[in-house]
């Protein structure tokens, strides 16, 4: 959110609950954005995450706590990222199985309806980007007060450009009494680029943005009237959540036996309610690197650069180095992004192509395409840096205050090298103290733990040896994070 700008409760008396859906894994923006770690998660316009700004923006223009919905293995990642910006009473709700928006969006209604029926839900993605808080803060007041009086209100963006990677709304006739909202004539799907043509040639048409402002009572009754099915399996897997440490989850049994649907499919194409409120607020969901370079400040050539890049000639490029030094020379309208494990390069024109290559490098069984070479743990995070027959050389990072789980492997043998900080290491009966400069050895099959007793980051390099290195190979005896 841009300095000395703020949204605002936008109805006197109504109670507008944030809901952020984090539940995407942004293929478009490979190798940055992953499953294991994905778009929202990362920093990529401000020194905030698209995350975090998300939340924050919707904690500005609501009243309500709010609820981020989001799949087990990132919870870790969320809350720390939230309590990062302060944000510490969102309700964190977990779901067992990714089942698409209706069935994630139904469970934030049921629970928000346990308290308020008549509160309003603000559905948002994790993962958008908004320029105009003044403006999303004037169409906000406007959704409201059509949503107060029992519509199903989507914002429409008013195109910029023919676009192919959105799906589109027609506005209707204007709702009475509402200035500024009107009945939605139909959605219309993502369209190729001479249908995209022709349809921002009528300004009646507007991109569907994906977010709703809805009451809990109304979107549970139009999710029981249309998918009555996804409204009994979400409404048991709710009624059966439980508690697990500061998140909330869902029954899994339950949750699982929903269909897997949109609310788009499941509701806002049938429903006789919908509403469109259109606006210009600079929104965009981030698809693809070439939406990313628009958005991104550019030099007197229009290259837009992040990291350790260095142009000779280049014009109108996106090139991003999250690891050694990227150089580009004489080259227009490319993309280039390196990480630590992988090089993308595209023409800024085959920018939405990118999903396809990842799903090649998926079939090809390539962990790439998935996973970072460093994974974040509820402690910290572990990342390879050399790896061979019968061998691997890690490093681990453990947080102040935190430990891994007490655990014992068959096929190999560790050696801890403690490079800053102090651990605290459990070898089978033992309990012992490493410094900075000191190392231990953990035999296979020693029962072993570390832990960060310190004020500091724990830094320290783990050498593997054994037949087998795979992360399946730990037997967790005890686990302060409830991980199977």
């Amino acid at each position: 959110m841009p300095k000395n700008q703020s949204l605002h409760a936008p109805v006197t008396g109504s109670v507008v609950v944030p809901v952020i859906l984090s539940g995407g894994s942004g293929s478009r923006l490979w190798p940055v954005s992953r499953k294991s770690f994905p778009k929202q998660f990362w920093p990529l316009l401000s020194d905030r995450t698209l995350l975090q700004e998300t939340v924050l923006r919707g904690m500005a223009g609501g009243v309500g706590r709010p609820i981020v919905v989001c799949n087990t293995e990132h919870r870790f990642i969320i809350a720390e990222q939230l309590r990062e910006v302060g944000v510490t009473d969102a309700r964190i709700v977990l779901e067992p199985a990714g089942r698409n928006s209706a069935p994630a969006i139904t469970a934030a209604a049921l629970l928000i309806a346990e308290e308020n029926p008549d509160a309003i839900m603000w559905v948002m993605a994790a993962d958008a980007a908004i320029q105009d808080e003044a403006a999303l803060a004037q169409a906000l007041t406007i959704a409201v007060q059509a949503a107060a009086t029992g519509h199903v209100v989507t914002f429409g963006m008013k195109p910029t450009k023919p676009e192919t990677g959105y799906g589109y709304i027609q506005r209707g006739a204007a709702i009475e009494g509402i200035e500024g909202a009107y009945h939605v004539a139909q959605f219309l799907e993502k369209p190729d680029a001479d249908r995209a043509a022709a349809l921002v040639q009528d300004d009646r048409n507007l991109w569907n943005s994906g977010m709703f402002v809805v009451q809990a009572s109304t979107i549970l009754s139009e999710v029981a009237r249309f998918e009555p099915t996804v409204h009994a399996c979400v409404s048991e897997a709710v009624a059966g959540r439980s508690t697990d440490m500061d998140f909330e989850r869902l029954a899994e049994d339950a949750f699982k036996r929903s269909p897997d649907i949109s609310i788009d499919y499941a509701v806002a194409e049938r429903t006789d309610l919908a509403a469109v409120v259109p606006g210009s607020f600079g929104w965009s969901d981030i698809g693809s690197w070439d939406a990313l370079w628009e958005l991104t400040p550019k030099d007197a050539d229009g290259n837009a650069v992040s990291g350790d890049v260095f142009l000779d000639g280049a014009r109108n490029c996106y090139v991003r180095s999250d690891s050694s030094v990227a150089t580009v020379t004489g080259v227009e309208d490319l993309i280039v992004v390196v990480t630590n494990d992988a090089v993308m390069v595209a023409h800024r024109d085959r920018a939405q192509d990118v999903k396809a290559m990842v799903a090649r490098l998926t079939a090809a069984g390539r962990p790439e395409a998935v996973r970072h070479n460093r994974i974040y743990r509820p402690w910290g995070f572990y990342e390879s840096l050399i790896q061979g027959d019968r061998f691997q050389v890690k490093r681990i990072v453990v947080e102040p205050g935190q430990k891994l789980s007490l655990q014992k492997h068959f096929h190999r043998a560790e050696h801890w090298v403690v490079v800053e900080g102090t651990a605290i290491v459990t070898r089978d009966a033992e309990q012992i103290m490493v410094r900075e400069n000191e190392s231990i050895y953990l035999p296979l099959g020693a029962v072993h733990r570390l832990e960060n007793p310190g004020r500091i980051p724990l830094t320290l390099i783990e050498v593997q040896s054994g037949p087998y290195l795979g992360e399946d190979d730990i037997v967790r005896i005890q686990d302060d994070y409830a991980r199977n």
